[in-house]
């Protein structure tokens, strides 16, 4: 079999031929730093997916007597209000780790 000669390229063409190249490798990295990026992110949400943890089962214990009125959630707080012999108080429980946050309590003045 014959090969078949491949004629050197002119000046022009060997700069055009290193121009595309370097064109080739700047779109490349390109490429690559992108895909880089979405990787760091996807792996960055999945490791710092606070919510994602396996639910836990908390019982809180009511004072003596006590009934819920009602619930609710306010941003990242679980409000429970509650009467407790015609006085009414709510607590909050932070809605992540179910801990008590605080309370408030409202009396009738005499």
């Amino acid at each position: 079999m014959t090969e078949t000669a491949l004629p050197q390229p002119s000046p022009e063409q060997a700069v055009l031929f290193a121009r595309v190249r370097r064109m080739m490798l700047m779109a490349g990295l390109t490429t690559a730093v992108a895909i880089a990026a979405v990787l760091i992110a996807i792996g960055y949400r999945l490791f710092r997916a606070e919510g994602s943890a396996a639910s836990s089962d908390v019982t809180a214990v009511l004072p003596k007597g006590a009934r819920i009125v009602s619930t609710g959630v306010a941003q990242d707080q679980l409000v429970v209000t509650l009467d407790i012999g015609g006085m009414t108080e709510i607590y909050t429980f932070d809605a992540r780790t179910k801990k008590p946050t605080g309370s408030l309590k409202f009396v009738n003045e005499p």
